[in-house]
C-alpha cells in the first residue's frame, strides 16, 4: 500500500493544474484579433502559451458593454487565476468592481487613477495593475492635426460617446485646445451603431468641416465601418486607431494598442508566477504614432504638405 501511496503523490506532483485566465473582452473574437495576438505574445515572453500551460476562458460581450459586469462576476465565480480586463475604461472598471481579492490586469486609456481603476500608478494597490496608453490625452493633438491640414476652417466638428467614462474630460481638453487654435467646436453623440450614418451626414451637409473622433474603444473597433462611412459622405476625419487609414479613411493619431495588449499579457504572465499586482506599478505606453493615408488624402481634395508627410510614422500611398 505505501508503494502505490508514493506512486499517487508523484503522479500528481508531476501534472499540476492548469492555471487559467479569464480573459473580458468588450468586443467580438474578430474584431480583437490582433490585440489578441499581441496579448499572446507578450505572455509567450512572461513563459506561458495557451493549451500548452495555461488556459485562457474567454468572455465577449461582442459591443454590449452594460453586459460587462455580468460577465465579470461570471469569470470571478469560476474561480480563474487572473482576470484580464482589456480594452479600454469600461472593461477594467467591470473588472474592479467583480472582485476586490482576484488578481486583476487591465489595459486601457484615459487615466487610471482619475478613474479610481488604482489608487496611484506607482502603487496601484489592492488586487489591480495593468497598462495605460495616451490614447485619451493626445485627442486635443488630434484637433491640431485636423486644424493643420485644413488651415481656413473655422469650425470643426467632433464625435464623442457620451457613454465613455472619459468623455467629459476630452471634451474639457478638446474645448481648450480649440481656444487656442481659433476654431469653433460642435459636438456630436453617437454610442450605437446606428449613429454613425447621421454623424457623417451631419458633416458632409455642414459642407469643409473636417470631423474628429473622440478616443473611445468602440469607435476604434468599428474603424472600417467608419472608414467607409467617410469615403461615402466625402468628409476628412480622424479617428485614434490606424485601423482607420489602412481601411480607407484620412489619418490617425493615437497610442500603439499591440504594445499595450504585448504588456498586459507580460503582466498577467508574471502574477501567474506569483507576483502580486501591488507590486506592478502600471506602465504608461508612450508610444504615439500618426499613419495618414494619401489615397484618401488625394479623393477629399485635401492633399498633405510635405511637412506633414514627413511627420508621419507611416504613410499608406
Amino acid at each position: 500500500m505505501a508503494g502505490v501511496a508514493t506512486w499517487t503523490t508523484r503522479s500528481y506532483a508531476q501534472k499540476p493544474s492548469m492555471p487559467v485566465i479569464g480573459y473580458l473582452c468588450p468586443e467580438s473574437p474578430e474584431l480583437f484579433a490582433s490585440r489578441l495576438q499581441a496579448f499572446h505574445q507578450g505572455l509567450g515572453e512572461a513563459g506561458f502559451v495557451e493549451g500548452r500551460n495555461v488556459k485562457i476562458d474567454f468572455q465577449w460581450a461582442n459591443g454590449q458593454y452594460s453586459r460587462l459586469p455580468g460577465l465579470a462576476a461570471e469569470l470571478v465565480a469560476r474561480n480563474v487565476d487572473v482576470l484580464v480586463a482589456p480594452g479600454g475604461a469600461p472593461v477594467a472598471l467591470a473588472a474592479k468592481a467583480a472582485s476586490t481579492t482576484k488578481p486583476i490586469v487591465f489595459e486601457m486609456g484615459g487615466d487610471p487613477v482619475q478613474l479610481h481603476v488604482v489608487d496611484s500608478l506607482s502603487r496601484p494597490g489592492g488586487n489591480i495593475t495593468g497598462v495605460s496608453s495616451l490614447s485619451v490625452d493626445v485627442s486635443p493633438k488630434r484637433l491640431e492635426f485636423m486644424r493643420d491640414l485644413m488651415p481656413t476652417a473655422t469650425k470643426l466638428m467632433v464625435v464623442v460617446n457620451p457613454t465613455s467614462p472619459t468623455a467629459q474630460s476630452q471634451l474639457q481638453k478638446l474645448h481648450a485646445a480649440a481656444d487656442t487654435l481659433g476654431v469653433r467646436l460642435e459636438i456630436l453623440g453617437a454610442s450605437k451603431e446606428a449613429e454613425f450614418d447621421s454623424v457623417f451626414a451631419a458633416v458632409a451637409k455642414d459642407g469643409a468641416s473636417g470631423l474628429v473622433f473622440t478616443s473611445d474603444p468602440y469607435f476604434a473597433f468599428r474603424s472600417s465601418q467608419l472608414a467607409a462611412l467617410a469615403v461615402k459622405y466625402r468628409v476628412p476625419a480622424i479617428t485614434q486607431t490606424r485601423d482607420f487609414p489602412i481601411a480607407g479613411g484620412l489619418m490617425s493619431y493615437g497610442g500603439d494598442f499591440m504594445q499595450s495588449h504585448r504588456r498586459a499579457g507580460i503582466y498577467a504572465g508574471r502574477i501567474l508566477m506569483g507576483e502580486k499586482p501591488s507590486d506592478l506599478p502600471v506602465q504608461l505606453v508612450t508610444k504615439v504614432e500618426l499613419v495618414i493615408n494619401l489615397k484618401a488624402a488625394k479623393l477629399l481634395g485635401h492633399a498633405f504638405s510635405s511637412a506633414f508627410v514627413a511627420g508621419a510614422d507611416e504613410v499608406i500611398e
